[in-house]
């Protein structure tokens, strides 16, 4: 039976919408994958407010990963030259390195997952890479949605 990792970006959403699709997929742990999680920018995810939101209304477990947020540098060079493919590579190869997967239990992915970034369309987003490695790296057949 198949398994999934979801992704969710909250821009264009205000905090009914969010959390309503959140609570629509039924997963239990939400990952922050964002490199800048405490701007007054975040408005309803802001770090340290997510996690209460995110238990009282939906019963899901925070988890912060910075080891699957971009780096700086990577994000810099990418707002400047708008490669998406060298951006990609970039980031895949940050991923090899940090190995995240050393950071996220399976077993959270197994009772729902869902990463966490800023944009709207995972396409030219972290989030898609990160969950597209987080699915290679564990048994199972896990399948990835963009919520």
């Amino acid at each position: 039976m198949p398994k999934y990792i979801y992704t969710v970006g909250f821009t264009k959403r205000n905090a009914e919408q969010f959390f309503e699709t959140l609570k629509q997929s039924h997963v239990a742990h939400l990952l922050d994958i964002r490199l800048n999680n405490t701007s007054q920018l975040t408005g309803f995810t802001k770090k340290t407010d997510l996690p209460y939101f995110l238990d009282t209304i939906a019963c899901i477990k925070y988890h912060y990963i910075p080891e699957l947020a971009p780096d700086e540098a990577i994000l810099r060079e990418y707002r400047i030259s708008k490669d998406w493919q060298r951006y990609e590579s970039a980031y895949n190869n940050l991923l090899n390195s940090r190995q995240p997967e050393k950071f996220v239990p399976q077993i959270w992915l197994e009772e729902g997952a869902v990463l966490l970034c800023s944009e709207y369309d995972a396409q030219y987003c972290h989030r898609r890479l990160a969950a597209e490695y987080l699915s290679k790296k564990y048994t199972g057949d896990f399948n990835v949605i963009h919520l």
